[in-house]
Parts: structure tokens; C-alpha cells; sequence
């Protein structure tokens, strides 16, 4: 009897020490990663060229007029001072006040959000559908394999400024078929507006992704295993979708998420080609403006977003790999 209570307890002790390590590895060590970047981040920023004060009020202000402003900001504090009030308004959903529209960061970002992640979902379908299925096609087909492989390299090479000048050129201007700027109102109006700028952020990461998916289908097809099916007579569609795209699941995972993330970083160029009003535009105006905590506000999103873009590959490497999810535990 004592033997069992003893047995159960040290079950519980494994359970709650993988439970521990579980919450560590995938929330605590992804918000520590936001943590320091936060403040590397607020540091770079305060330290960089260009003063805030000065920018707001003018070379002809005098220095008893920049005292005050800087007071009236909180600039007169220590850098660390002000780090922990950034911080821990940030966790409340505070992020400061934008010297530049003089209102809370907060409501300047929501609305901009929105936009830029409509054009992100938008470029995100782009890629997964056109990206998987042409990497499919060149790693499976032997004969479309070096047209594939041409088309994967023109993409990779160009642009995104470039494809955004060209689709502008070809299809809103001279066939008249988009519009040239703004995010549109409405679902339908919003689609019909972000379709050349989420194509033109798409163009690079699409190719990104045919090439990492046809390297894996193309491996996975030359496996003893996928031989072996189709000595046996199984249906191509069937060894195609069991033996190859699911063992080649992991590398197409994480070229997908790790294009996903960086769509955020790329719809900076897009939206100030297209002038829509994102997240990407607003960083450009407020970096010009030394609009300090509204850049700060905006770096941060963008690495949250490549930190837990990482974790779920993680996670999805877990679910499709059982065997790495055992030697991980």
C-alpha cells in the first residue's frame, strides 16, 4: 500500500514538473523574449539621434519652453524611470501618449491594426495556397520541375517595391481594374482595394515558400518508403497526401510562419507605396517625427508577433512530429 501512495505521489511530481516546464517553455520564455527586446528597443530609441522636444516645438522655441515640454512628457526622468512607467502602462494597454497627434497611442494603433492585419490575412492565403501548392507541383513533377524552379527565382529576386510599381502600373492604371491607394470600407471594398498591395507583399514570401515546400516534397519522394507505396499500387493522390506532404510537413511549416511574421515588417514598404493607413505607414511618419512611444509601440507588436509566430511552429512541430515531441519531453 505504501508502495503505491509512493508511486502515485512521484507520478503527480512528474506531472506537475512537465506541467512547469510546459508554461515555461511556451509562455514564459516567449514573454521574456518581448521583455528585454522592449527594452533594448526603448534604449535604442532614446538614444538615437534627434530630439522629440525640439521636434514638437520648433528651432525658435527657447529653452525654458523645452524644459517645460520635457517635463510635461516625463523626458526629464531617468531612462529606467520611464522604461518601468512604459512597462507597466504597456500591461495595462497604455502605451503612451503620441507627441505627434497628442493622443493615446492606443487609439492611434487600433484602427491601423485592423488594416494592416486584413492585408497581412490577405498575403498570408496568397502565400500558403500558391506558395504550397506550386512547391508541390515542382518537387513532384519532374517535367514542370525547371519552369517551377525559374518562376521561384524570379519572385525571390524581385522586389517588393518593384512588383508594387509594375502591378500598379499594369492593372490600375493602364487596365483600370484596382484602385491605387487607400484600404477601402467594408469587407468586399476592402478586398478589392488590398488586392495589388497584398499580392505585391506576397510576391517574395510566396517564392520563399515553393522553394522550401519543393526541396521537401522532392526528398520526401526519393524515400525508400514512397517506393515501396508505389510498388503496391497505391493511388498517387493517396501517396502524395500520406508518404510525402505529411513527412514534409515540418520544413513547409516553418518557411509558412516564418513568412506570416515577416509580412508585418514588409507591409511598411507596401502601405506607404499603396498609402494606406497600416501599421507600416505610421512607423515611417512617426520615425521621421521622433514620435518616440508610437514607434516603440509599433517594434514591440512586430516582435510579439515573430515570438509567438515561432512558438506555434514549435507547437505545430510537436502535433506533426510525434517522434520530436518525444525526445523533447
Amino acid at each position: 500500500m505504501a508502495t503505491t501512495n509512493f508511486s502515485g505521489r512521484r507520478g503527480k511530481g512528474r506531472v506537475m514538473r512537465a506541467t512547469t516546464g510546459g508554461v515555461a517553455r511556451w509562455i514564459g520564455g516567449p514573454c521574456a523574449i518581448i521583455l528585454v527586446t522592449s527594452f533594448v528597443i526603448y534604449v535604442a530609441l532614446t538614444f538615437a539621434p534627434g530630439d522629440p522636444v525640439a521636434q514638437i516645438l520648433g528651432s525658435r522655441s527657447s529653452p525654458e519652453q523645452r524644459a517645460e515640454l520635457a517635463r510635461e512628457l516625463g523626458l526629464n526622468l531617468p531612462l529606467l524611470v520611464r522604461y518601468w512607467h512604459w512597462l507597466t502602462g504597456a500591461l495595462t494597454g497604455n502605451f503612451g501618449i503620441s507627441t505627434t497627434f497628442r493622443q493615446p497611442v492606443a487609439n492611434i494603433l487600433m484602427p491601423r491594426i485592423a488594416t494592416t492585419i486584413y492585408l497581412v490575412a490577405y498575403s498570408a492565403l496568397i502565400i500558403l495556397a500558391v506558395g504550397i501548392s506550386l512547391g508541390s507541383v515542382g518537387g513532384v513533377s519532374r517535367r514542370l520541375r525547371p519552369y517551377v524552379s525559374a518562376l521561384i527565382g524570379f519572385g525571390i529576386a524581385l522586389p517588393g517595391y518593384v512588383a508594387a510599381l509594375v502591378l500598379v502600373s499594369i492593372f490600375a492604371v493602364y487596365l483600370g481594374w484596382f484602385p491605387t491607394f487607400g484600404a477601402g470600407a467594408g469587407f468586399l471594398d476592402r478586398i478589392w482595394h488590398l488586392t495589388l498591395p497584398a499580392i505585391s507583399l506576397a510576391i517574395g514570401w510566396t517564392a520563399y515558400v515553393a522553394q522550401i515546400s519543393a526541396a521537401a516534397v522532392r526528398e520526401e519522394e526519393g524515400r525508400e518508403h514512397v517506393m515501396t507505396a508505389r510498388a503496391r499500387g497505391l493511388p498517387p493522390a493517396l501517396i502524395f497526401r500520406k508518404h510525402i506532404l505529411r513527412n514534409a510537413a515540418a520544413p513547409i511549416i516553418t518557411a509558412s510562419g516564418l513568412s506570416v511574421a515577416g509580412l508585418v515588417a514588409g507591409a511598411v514598404v507596401v502601405e506607404t507605396a499603396f498609402a494606406i493607413d497600416g501599421v507600416g505607414s505610421l512607423v515611417v511618419k512617426s520615425v521621421s517625427a521622433k514620435d518616440y512611444d508610437v514607434v516603440v509601440a509599433i517594434s514591440v507588436l512586430i516582435v510579439a508577433v515573430f515570438v509567438v509566430m515561432n512558438t506555434l511552429i514549435a507547437l505545430l512541430h510537436n502535433i506533426v512530429d510525434p517522434h520530436r515531441k518525444a525526445s523533447d519531453s
